[in-house]
């Protein structure tokens, strides 16, 4: 295993960015919202460098996009962006899955292993919001289990947005057990230590989530 990343004390960017992230995923700041840099500085209390900067960043990540004259948004949850999010959780997410097979250890297994109790736990007792963020650390951990740098920070960032965009579904509907996707197949088969299953198990979990949205859509 590669020795840690360094830790280095958050520039005033950093800090602007994880403060409108957060609040950008839980729709606090909804999409479509436009953002005010100069009271977004204000609100934060930092310049407004850090936080042109923290845009400039979420842009690029496109959680905000810039409109003509150069006045920002939240970027809107459109269908045919979504399905582009699917498509791309299932390339690297499927990916992530045929590698942590072969890798997980023990105790990697066993903290997976709470990890989806609790989600069965909130799907079961129709808790929406505590099923996608247990959803959330359960595909996160997954991610840390391969110890690969360049996959991680793909995975979390599709992660993020795959978050943001349940949040907003949820918001709307009323949650069932059989809407919450189950993650037992895929830690089966992780304890198996069967790549092939692994990779089928996590490719129906997003299917299996694809089929619920183009259900409420049709």
């Amino acid at each position: 295993m590669r020795p840690p990343r360094p830790h280095l004390p958050p520039r005033a960017s950093d800090q602007a960015y994880g403060w409108l992230l957060e609040r950008i995923l839980d729709l606090r700041i909804p999409p479509g919202s436009v953002v005010n840099e100069q009271q977004l500085a204000a609100e934060i209390g930092l310049g407004r460098m850090p936080v042109r900067e923290a845009l400039a960043r979420l842009a690029g990540d496109r959680f905000t996009t810039v409109l003509a004259r150069r006045s920002t948004v939240v970027t809107s949850l459109g269908l045919d962006d979504v399905l582009d999010l699917f498509e791309a959780r299932e390339a690297v997410q499927c990916g992530v899955a045929y590698i942590a097979a072969s890798k997980a250890s023990d105790d990697d297994l066993a903290m997976l292993a709470k990890l989806i109790r609790s989600a069965e736990s909130a799907r079961q007792d129709r808790e929406a919001l505590a099923f996608l963020s247990d959803d959330y650390e359960i595909h996160l951990f997954l991610i840390h289990m391969i110890d690969n740098v360049l996959l991680q920070d793909a995975a979390e960032l599709l992660l993020k947005h795959n978050l943001r965009f349940w949040r907003s579904y949820w918001s709307t509907r009323p949650a069932q057990p059989t809407n919450m996707v189950s993650h037992r197949p895929m830690l089966a088969a992780l304890r198996n230590r069967d790549s092939t299953a692994a990779e089928q198990a996590m490719r129906e979990h997003i299917q299996q989530s694809r089929r619920l949205l183009a259900s409420a859509f049709s």
